[in-house]
Parts: structure tokens; sequence; C-alpha cells
């Protein structure tokens, strides 16, 4: 009883940002179209619970597989698939707003500026994207976050039990996705954080870098899991569609460098508003106040960000979104030199007048990052975020608007008797949304068509002979249906504020 008086604030605090977090995250979930991604991952794992052989069913695409597996798990207990596996990266994001938290306490040693990272995530436009949507870069971001936070631990307590945890750590980040392969990559910068003067430190030294490596061995175990399948060496083929090979950068070493470089700073700005960024910035000005702490900070963001500018083929926004959390501290400690400040020279005694002034000082710095969290939230369309993310998710054939009126008013057919659906494409969006509700359904049969030419397929021409059958044509390829296809529109959803459309015909019997 005694330890609850004594950290009351502090478990007050918590339950107030848990609070905060789950209501701006659960809020209005389902809003946001099904992307076509999400419906690759999801149906992964609706085969993978229901057949065990097909576990590392994600490889064949070459990817890792741990955000399959969790969402397999969620899908046992939650009905709407879509639903499980964004529970999934609702759950990553909470975790890693207590990673930023233990991280920001472990750096600065001030509960305040740990509390004060945690607000600054939740409003993170950035993080409100990927905490709500069922993809692998939440749970990049989680553990990239808490591999960090227990580096840092290993490098100033050198324990044996730590570097276990550690290994574990980045273990499971590699078998969510390559990009965590920089928790390995970037140990060597916690050198900055060793401490030199102690007594012994050649032994301490010696001790650091062995454990850490034990830490990198126990992480490659993990992965090693990945080689009981004839499918791993897909993961090195879809990393090459993404990032060049180091033989093949070396032929245009800094051809793409300024470019990429250019895109992912206009992404990052766009997530991080003009009040983060100048709390960022203000947080380096004054660089030699917890200047190594401070320097790693920036550094596991500026590493992995300038070897994307160099090595990137094809990139987009989520790439960065692990890397630039590890801004947020930088941003917190400068809102509370803000808040210290104030706090002196109005000199506030009371707490209630401090608590209230530190809630002004977050609303200046983070509301607008909050109301874009929310409008995301509410009405995706209008959303202030990063035009590629943008493009992808909301405004594109890509997003699937219209997936849920299909699903119910097949459901509503199959009622009736045995229906067979069509889709434009064989692999993506379609028809892996349809299969995810639908498959199971014994009056549903599911089949993909591509490529589509100058008529429709002649199988579908036979099912519609035999029973109702319907069309689903979403891509930019079909924005014009030929005349000569015998269909008849049911409906037709614009996809977000594009010229494009999702619609869904029957298909006329034809003698």
């Amino acid at each position: 009883m005694n330890l609850i008086s004594r950290f009351k604030n502090e478990i007050l605090l918590v339950f107030l940002i848990s609070v905060i977090y789950f209501v701006l995250r659960l809020i209005f979930l389902d809003r946001l179209p099904m992307f076509t991604d999400e419906a690759i991952y999801l149906r992964w794992a609706q085969i993978a619970l229901h057949d065990s052989s097909w576990r590392f069913i994600s490889l064949t695409d070459g990817k890792q597989p741990l955000f399959v597996w969790f969402a397999m798990v969620f899908m046992k207990f939650i009905k709407d698939p879509l639903l499980a596996g964004r529970l999934v990266s609702v759950l990553s994001g909470f975790f890693t707003m207590a990673g930023l938290w233990l991280l920001s306490f472990e750096l600065f040693k001030n509960k305040k500026i740990a509390f004060l990272t945690a607000v600054l995530y939740i409003f993170y436009p950035f993080a409100q994207v990927y905490d709500r949507m069922a993809l692998m870069d939440g749970m990049v971001g989680t553990f990239a976050v808490w591999a960090l936070y227990f580096s840092i631990f290993l490098v100033r307590k050198v324990r044996l039990d730590i570097a276990y945890t550690l290994g574990f750590i980045i273990g499971a980040g590699t078998l969510t996705k390559t990009s965590d392969f920089f928790s390995i990559y970037s140990l060597p910068f916690l050198i900055i954080l060793f401490d030199f003067k102690s007594k012994f430190w050649r032994n301490r030294l010696f001790k650091f870098i062995a454990f850490a490596l034990f830490s990198v061995i126990i992480s490659q175990v993990f992965y090693s899991v990945l080689r009981l399948s004839p499918l791993f060496e897909m993961i090195s083929a879809k990393n090459a569609i993404f990032v060049y090979p180091f033989s093949q950068w070396l032929e245009h070493p800094f051809t793409f460098f300024v470019g990429n470089l250019h895109g992912l700073f206009s992404w990052l700005f766009m997530y991080l508003k003009l009040p983060y960024i100048a709390l960022i910035v203000f947080s380096l000005v004054f660089i030699f106040k917890f200047f190594r702490e401070k320097v790693l900070l920036f550094l596991y963001f500026a590493f992995p960000f300038v070897a994307l500018a160099l090595f990137g083929r094809i990139i987009f926004p989520r790439f960065i979104y692990f890397m630039s959390l590890f801004l947020l501290p930088l941003a917190a400690w400068s809102l509370n030199i803000i808040v210290d400040f104030l706090e002196k020279n109005l000199k506030l005694k009371s707490i209630y007048l401090k608590f209230l002034l530190t809630i002004l000082v977050i609303i200046i710095f983070a509301g607008y990052s909050a109301y874009t969290s929310f409008i995301f939230a509410y009405n995706p369309v209008k959303a202030s975020i990063a035009d590629s993310d943008s493009n992808q998710y909301i405004n594109n054939w890509s997003a699937g608007w219209g997936v849920k009126e299909s699903v119910a008013f097949f459901k509503e057919k199959a009622q009736e008797g045995k229906i067979f659906i069509a889709t434009e494409g064989t692999f993506g969006l379609m028809p892996e949304s349809m299969e995810l509700y639908l498959v199971q359904n014994p009056n549903v049969t599911i089949k993909g068509y591509w490529p589509i030419n100058n008529e429709l397929p002649k199988e579908t021409l036979d099912y519609a002979k035999k029973m109702p059958s319907y069309f689903i044509f979403y891509q930019p390829e079909h924005r014009i249906i030929p005349q000569n296809f015998p269909l008849k529109l049911i409906f037709q959803i614009r996809e977000g504020n594009s010229n494009y459309l999702y619609r869904v015909y029957q298909i006329l019997p034809q003698k």
C-alpha cells in the first residue's frame, strides 16, 4: 500500500496515457480500407492457422513470418481477420510506447522526459498510421526500440542476463523484417556510452564486446529457424527488389543518393510536423547537455537513414518509421526544458498548476500532430500524411474501398444458394480479401484471373450458366470496361479521392 501511495502520481499518469493511447488507436479502426499488403499478410495468417504445414507461407514472397504468426494467434480468438491483424499492430504500438518510456528514462534519468516521450509518441502521425494497419512495420519499430533499450542497459551494466534478453529481442526483430538487422549493425555505436573512467575498464570493455557478440549469436540462432524452410533464399531475392546488392551498388554508388535523400526527408518532415522538428533541432543545438546520449539517439536514426538513401532501389515511407522513433526522446528533452523554464519563471509551486502548464505546452507543440492523427482515424482521405502513403493506402486502386461492401453483398447472395466470384488479379487485394471472409462458405467459389484481355475468361462465362456469378474490377488496366463484356454493374465505389473505381459486376449468362 505504501508503494502505491509513493508512486500514485506515476500510476495515474501511466493509466491516463494508456487510455489515451488505446482510444486514439482503436477509434474508427475499420474506417481505413484494407490495403493490398494487409490482405496478403492476413490471408497468409489464415492459411497458416488452418494448416500447420504452411506456417512459413510468408517466405513464398520473401517475407519473414513473425507478424503473420501473431496475426494467426489473434485470428483464433477474433472473428474479423482485418480487426485481428490490426490489433496486433495496436498492441505492438503500446509496447513501442512503453519501450520509448524506458529508453528515455534510461538515457536521461528523468521521469518527466520519459512521460513526455510517450505522449509525443501517442500523437505522432507516423505511429498512428502504422499502429492501425496490419503491416509488419509497427512491430519492426517495437523490436528496434526495445533492442536499443537493452543495448544501453548492456553497455552500462555489462551483465550476461541482459545479453540473453537482447539476443532474444534482436532475434524476434529479424524474424519480423530485415530492417531490424540494423539493431545488430548499430551495436558498435554503444561504445559512446561506455565508461572509460571506471576501474578495470579494459576488462569491462572486453566483457561488453563478448556479451554483445553473444547477443548477436543468439539472435542468429533465432533467425536460423527460417533455414528449415526450402524457401529461405526467397528473402534475399525479395530484399534485392528494394535494396541494391553491394555488387550492383558499386556500379553507381551515389547516382540515386541525392534523390533518395530528398524523398526520405520530405516524408520524414511530413510526418514529424514543424513543432516536433523544432523540438528535435533545439535538442541538438544544446547537444552538450547529455552529449553522448543525444549523439547515440541521432546515430541510431541517421545510420539506417543514410544507408537506405545509399542503397535504396524502391523506397517507401514505412521504411524509415522505426528509425524516426529514436528522434522522439530528443523532442521530449526539449519539451521538458521548455516546461521547466516556464515553471521557474512563472514561479509555480502548485503541482496542479505545473500539470496544467505541461498540458498547455504539449497542446502547443503536439496539437497539430494530434489533430492529424485523429483525422487519419476519422476521415483518412483528408489526413495530412506523406503523399506516398496517402496514395498507397487511401487514394489509389491498392486501397480496398469497396471490400467491406462486397463481402456483405456476397454473404447475402450466398444465403440464397451457390455463387461464383471472379476477381481481377490473382495475388494481392484480390482475391485475398474475398478469400479472407468467404473462402470457408461452402456456397462461394472464388477465383482470380490475370491478365484479362479482350474478352472475359471462358471459365467465368461457364460459371454464369450454372449459378449467379460476379466479377470484381478495381485495377487501372480496366478503368474502362470493354463493351463486349457481358456484364451488369451492381455497384461501384470511388477509391478515396482518386479517379479509380472499385466495381462489382454480375456476369450475364450467354447462350
